[in-house]
């Protein structure tokens, strides 16, 4: 098993602005890791996208004050993140259909499709599992 050198969890409504929210406790996470300006750019971005996704489409018509969107980051010895992202919304009915660049669920909005797409490209690994109780996305990134 991996040594941890940091980890921190926490749990916020799903409201948008907390989209914001979660980029500032990436930033001040990884501010003392040496991470790159472009590498924290990415991670910034693939959590920004991953909560996004929980309060847009996993609470899509709820009550986001009511509705926990959880976000779980830890840092190994070995500089390996882990970013989880966890909501108890809807689900993801097909997690391979919702991989494909430009597929949304969101017809009326202005999602454009590409959240997955963009977390799995700015990650070494991504695994996604869903069900009508909720949707956990688990991504790994080596930093350099």
């Amino acid at each position: 098993m991996k040594e941890i050198s940091n980890t921190v969890r926490v749990r916020f409504p799903a409201l948008s602005e907390n989209e914001s929210v979660a980029r500032v406790i990436t930033t001040g996470f990884l501010m003392h890791q040496g991470v790159t300006p472009a590498a924290l750019a990415d991670i910034k971005t693939v959590v920004s996208e991953a909560v996004t996704n929980a309060i847009v489409h996993g609470y899509r018509g709820r009550d986001g004050a009511r509705c926990p969107v959880f976000l779980e980051l830890t840092m190994y010895a070995d500089r390996t993140l882990v970013v989880k992202v966890r909501d108890k919304g809807r689900g993801i009915e097909d997690i391979e259909k919702a991989m494909q660049p430009f597929f949304t669920t969101d017809r009326e909005g202005e999602r454009s499709g590409m959240g997955l797409p963009i977390m799995d490209a700015f990650t070494d690994q991504m695994k996604i599992t869903s069900s009508p109780a909720g949707t956990r996305v688990v991504m790994k990134k080596r930093l350099p």
